[in-house]
């Protein structure tokens, strides 16, 4: 009685039909996972083989990471990388971390009517071409969404000072070519500088991930402002240059 006592207390065990039911997935799923080495190889009592809670918390995970929208492949390589020594959880921190968006733009919709109360006959079939070439807008049948309500506000009010629409655009197209150059810059200056180290052969080790994490986390607020900082200067030196040129051509 005792030892039926002690078995019931200790850690629980499943059969694979009690392990893939407790979670929520088929056998034959189960069974993939297992033959993709998602799963470590369960206790063989006999022929029967026995999974753990350690099993079920990796099949949770699994299922997380899905959710998320990582693939079986990069979750193989995570799982590998953290049996090699490097702590999944970290690794999956990091990873979110380099790709989480930096904009925090709403995009805004607006019906035909108020397009054509903002534009009037600005609006025509070669802005609005141009407008889906730049990325900036989708259209429906009853209007359009733009990705961003603080540069269609913009837009709206340049217009209304009576800069054409078209000069607005040609604008747009070229400041985002020079905010991809700076965009490059970033992006080399952290993958050099600071995640280098995932691209080499040695595992990383115990805590790496999570201090790059950190790092991350950090220098996303330091970027947007020398990028910030650095507009507002060039603004400075343009502005005087331009200045200074028009009153020398007025003294001539």
């Amino acid at each position: 009685m005792a030892e039926i006592e002690s078995k019931a207390a200790g850690p629980r065990e499943f059969r694979v039909e009690e392990l893939a039911a407790a979670a929520g997935i088929t056998t034959r799923t189960l069974r993939f996972y297992r033959e993709r080495k998602l799963l470590p190889p369960p206790r063989k009592e006999g022929r029967i083989a026995w999974y753990g809670e350690s099993h079920l918390a990796r099949l949770q995970m699994i299922a997380e990471l899905l959710e998320r929208g990582h693939t079986l492949g990069g979750i193989t390589e995570l799982i590998g990388a953290g049996e090699s020594g490097r702590d999944v959880a970290e690794l999956i921190g990091l990873q979110d971390a380099i790709v989480a968006p930096w904009s925090d733009e709403t995009p805004v919709s607006l019906s035909w009517d108020e397009l054509a109360a903002a534009f009037g006959d600005q609006l025509t079939d070669t802005v609005t071409a141009e407008s889906l070439a730049q990325g900036y807008i989708t259209v429906q049948d009853d209007g359009v969404t733009h990705v961003s309500r603080r540069l269609m506000d913009a837009t709206v009010a340049l217009v209304a000072e009576g800069v054409p629409l078209s000069a607005v655009l040609d604008a747009s197209r070229k400041t985002q070519e020079y905010a991809d150059a700076v965009a490059e810059v970033f992006v080399a200056l952290i993958r050099d500088q600071l995640l280098g180290a995932l691209a080499g052969e040695q595992p990383l080790p115990p805590g790496r991930a999570a201090h790059l994490t950190e790092q991350l986390t950090r220098v996303r607020p330091l970027a947007r402002t020398v990028a910030d900082a650095q507009f507002a200067l060039a603004m400075d030196r343009r502005v005087h240059a331009e200045y200074d040129e028009v009153i020398r051509q007025r003294r001539h």
